[in-house]
């Protein structure tokens, strides 16, 4: 389990700890056995295999954060500062007057530096430190510094890169991610049919593919965050009725949209097979790497493959995916590599 979320629970069960209120909203939620002894806690949360397991454990799941206003508001921010500031300014705004906001972070992420930006706002803090997290809370009331606040809400505001539509705390979200450009340089133009993009982000990759392939039919993007899928879903707006070759038949729609984007967790599979794949695949959970992550894009990639379908992937140089492309029957080749970056090509057999 979550250590930072170990960590959070104890505000509640400590000796003198906060009581548990009527509601509660939680941002980032992830399911914890003392939760479901709570009368009434909505999570809200933006990567699909943690609101998976929030939903699965009995937990009522929200697509949007509720306008409302509530005695507690409970945080499990990512490791992206712009986006902690931006989720401690929701908290504020859902929380009743009078309500408390509790949050907790790994001391790796930096809790103690954000216990002190909560704290600088709020006018008020009491921390518990444990399993090298940190839990925090404070109280909402007339010691709340709203200029502060207002600076942290501008955070969470749209941004650009290069003409894309950002936001904090996706991945990539103040600069195009140098592995994903070195593959949109190195894309063949003979992509055809229907094609993937897994970890799809915010559409970087896919605008790549679009713009350098002519003949792709549909193109179906896969991504965990609700974020980065909605702002890929505006990167590619311009692209989604452009014409293109169909090999399908004469009535075939019109208005069929060209371009599909998916809430998935690619880990559990694919509901379809492909002409090609490509990808950027994730090695980071969390703050920690974990390789077996990559790998296991790499095998739903192939589950997913038609005979003869292509793979194309970015990685960092020394992840050993060669060995996971062989182990899944796929015939592999290295198309270039930088001191940082390889591209690898994979034929499925």
């Amino acid at each position: 389990m979550n250590p930072a979320l170990e960590t959070l629970m104890l505000a509640f069960t400590a000796e003198d700890g906060i009581a548990v209120p009527e509601r509660a909203l939680f941002l980032g939620a992830e399911p914890h056995p003392a939760l479901k002894a709570w009368p009434n806690v909505i999570g809200w949360q933006p990567l699909k295999p943690r609101a998976t397991a929030w939903e699965n454990a009995g937990f009522t799941r929200v697509d949007e954060v509720p306008n409302e206003k509530l005695p507690l508001v409970m945080v499990l921010p990512g490791k992206s500062r712009d986006e902690a500031l931006f989720w401690f300014s929701i908290a504020r705004d859902r929380t009743q007057p009078g309500g408390r906001i509790v949050a907790a972070m790994p001391n790796t992420a930096g809790a103690g530096r954000f216990e002190k930006e909560l704290s600088q706002a709020a006018g008020n803090i009491v921390s518990i430190q444990k399993h090298k997290c940190r839990a925090f809370h404070c109280v909402v009331d007339e010691r709340a510094d709203e200029a502060v606040f207002d600076a942290w809400r501008d955070l969470g505001q749209p941004r650009q890169i290069s003409g894309f539509t950002v936001e904090a705390g996706i991945f990539s979200s103040d600069h195009i991610d140098p592995g994903s450009q070195l593959l949109a340089d190195h894309l063949p133009a003979h992509l055809h049919g229907n094609v993937a993009d897994l970890g799809a982000g915010w559409g970087f990759l896919s605008d790549a593919v679009l713009k350098r392939c002519p003949n792709i039919e549909r193109l179906d993007l896969f991504e965990a965050d609700a974020r980065a899928l909605a702002c890929a879903r505006k990167n590619l707006s311009h692209h989604q009725h452009e014409v293109t070759k169909l090999s399908s038949p004469t009535c075939y729609a019109e208005d069929e949209p060209r371009i599909h984007f998916h809430w998935h967790d690619v880990t559990t599979g694919l509901p379809e097979v492909y002409d090609a794949i490509v990808m950027n695949p994730p090695f980071h959970t969390g703050q920690a790497t974990d390789v077996d992550l990559g790998r296991a894009f790499l095998k739903t990639a192939s589950a997913s493959l038609k005979r003869g379908g292509k793979l194309l992937l970015v990685a960092n140089r020394q992840l050993p995916y060669e060995a996971a492309l062989e182990a899944s029957g796929l015939a592999w080749r290295k198309i270039t590599e930088d001191r940082i970056y390889k591209i690898l090509a994979a034929e499925k057999r």
